[in-house]
């Protein structure tokens, strides 16, 4: 008869997508979060928090891969009702069902900062996770672009207040408006029949969008029959016609030296549209008001080139991108990209309402921008732990709190070593993986003549690797202070004195 060998035990392994963190790393992140909404409360805008679970409904169509408008989340239905549930896969859609939800009792225009995790449902790959951090601010009920000036500029002071200097950084801004109207005059967009050419609309936006990866030759490829990669596999293009493609490969190629050359050569591209003509108009004036802040062309540009990827974008469209170099695994250098986006949405709102509802904003990707931070050396290293206070004596651990207790109160991170304190040597060991800077100890003697042994441990382990063996036998990073100086003396080491 087979041994019952009782229940499986669970496999301790993070899902695949997922990642947890630790540390330094939970607290980089929140410095940066901090550091993002003082810009935005200095703007204006009020904070608000939403569920991380939307009804699949009320996340609509506008999911994160257009090929597939019911996918994309992860989604369950509910035995009760019948209804499809998901997980968030970004703070925009939350944002419009809000709006509608309080319409009577929200301020209009509604200006709101959203902060938190999101989900996707995508096939991960290296540094690509299906949960992440955004950190969004938009305006709700503003239908002048002033309003998308103001999400420009408020983009380049985040990302100088995180630790992104001017030189370091460009957001470049272009105009849904404009991009169509060039499509009008390639003849894949109909005024009059908005849903005819959008399967080649969308194969051109998502296109245009790749320039940066798949250069000039790779984009004109997609844009005629299709292109085949480095592995082989085909993706088909949208089959336009060569002078068809020369219109669209003329528009990414507008940019010129000036915002006012740039404005003034897209007119040209879009004679005879006039929702391109509007949108032409509506960059100059985005220009004007930017100039008038004092953001000029070394931070922020207008740029033909910028798309975005989702299809609900309405008008003017702005991309924040880091431009100096990293190197990727094999050694070759590359600029970081892109660390914010976003656009106007004019019609999102109105899935719920029925009515128009202008909007526009940005969403910043926290988690992209730790990584510039730390691959420019700004950020990481380890993180200072607690000051560690030794259990000499077991009969004594009223005491060893109440020191603990006075370092807290002197506003040090300070923490009692809760181990089995048999063992002096694992004490030490344990404050050295906590990385801790001091380490407290009090013995019956040094209790009985009312002093403490304090432990510079960061000089200590200086002096382990670079002093000589008489040095080390000095251990100046051991010294012994009156019981009542204790906490002064810790406040000098950790300030360096």
């Amino acid at each position: 008869m087979a041994k019952n060998k009782g229940p499986r035990r669970p496999r301790a392994a993070t899902p695949k997508g997922f990642r947890d963190y630790f540390g330094a790393e939970v607290t980089e992140r929140k410095a940066m979060l901090d550091a993002i909404a003082a810009v935005y409360h200095r703007y204006g805008f009020d904070p608000l928090e939403t569920s991380a679970v939307e009804t699949v409904e009320a996340l609509g169509k506008y999911l994160p891969d257009v090929d597939r408008p019911n996918e994309g989340v992860f989604a369950w239905q509910e035995e009760d009702d019948g209804d499809w549930l998901a997980l968030r896969y970004d703070l925009t859609a939350p944002l419009a069902r809000v709006a509608a939800q309080y319409r009577n009792d929200l301020p209009s225009p509604y200006r709101r900062y959203a902060m938190g995790p999101v989900w996707r449902n995508e096939k991960p790959g290296p540094g690509r996770y299906r949960q992440f951090y955004q950190c969004d601010a938009d305006t709700v009920g503003a239908a002048s672009v002033a309003a998308d000036a103001e999400i420009c500029a408020m983009l380049a002071d985040v990302l100088e207040e995180v630790g992104i200097p001017r030189g370091d950084y460009i957001v470049r801004v272009n105009n849904r408006k404009v991009l169509n109207g060039v499509m009008e005059v390639a003849g894949i967009l109909d005024p009059a029949d908005p849903e005819k050419f959008a399967h080649e609309r969308g194969i051109v936006l998502r296109a245009i969008d790749k320039l940066d990866r798949l250069g000039e030759d790779g984009v004109r490829a997609l844009l005629g029959e299709g292109r085949k990669d480095e592995s082989g596999d085909f993706t088909k293009g949208a089959g336009l016609g060569a002078e068809q493609a020369e219109v669209v490969m003329g528009f990414m190629a507008a940019r010129r030296d000036s915002s006012a050359e740039t404005v003034a050569r897209l007119r040209e591209l879009v004679r005879g549209s006039t929702l391109g003509t509007e949108g032409v108009a509506e960059l100059e004036d985005i220009a004007s008001l930017l100039a008038a802040q004092g953001y000029g062309p070394d931070r922020i540009v207008i740029d033909p080139s910028v798309v975005r990827g989702l299809g609900y974008y309405t008008g003017p469209v702005y991309e924040a991108e880091l431009t100096f170099e990293i190197y990727d695994e094999k050694g070759r250098p590359r600029q970081f990209g892109s660390v914010a986006g976003g656009g106007r949405y004019d019609d999102l709102v109105k899935r719920f309402t029925g009515q128009a509802v202008p909007a526009t904003g940005a969403s910043v990707g926290v988690d992209r921008l730790l990584a510039a931070l730390r691959e420019k050396g700004r950020i990481g290293g380890a993180e200072a732990g607690p000051v560690v206070v030794t259990v000499m004596d077991r009969a004594r651990m009223a005491e060893y709190q109440a020191m603990v207790g006075e370092l807290r109160q002197a506003g040090i991170r300070a923490e009692v070593y809760l181990g089995n304190p048999k063992n002096f040597g694992n004490q030490l060991k344990y404050a050295d993986k906590r990385n801790a800077p001091v380490a407290i100890i009090q013995g019956e003697d040094e209790a009985a003549r009312g002093v403490v042994q304090i432990k510079d441990l960061v000089l200590g382990a200086k002096i382990a690797a670079e002093a000589t063996h008489e040095e080390w036998k000095a251990q100046p990073a051991q010294t012994e202070v009156p019981r009542a100086e204790m906490v002064a003396a810790v406040q000098r080491i950790l300030a360096g004195g």
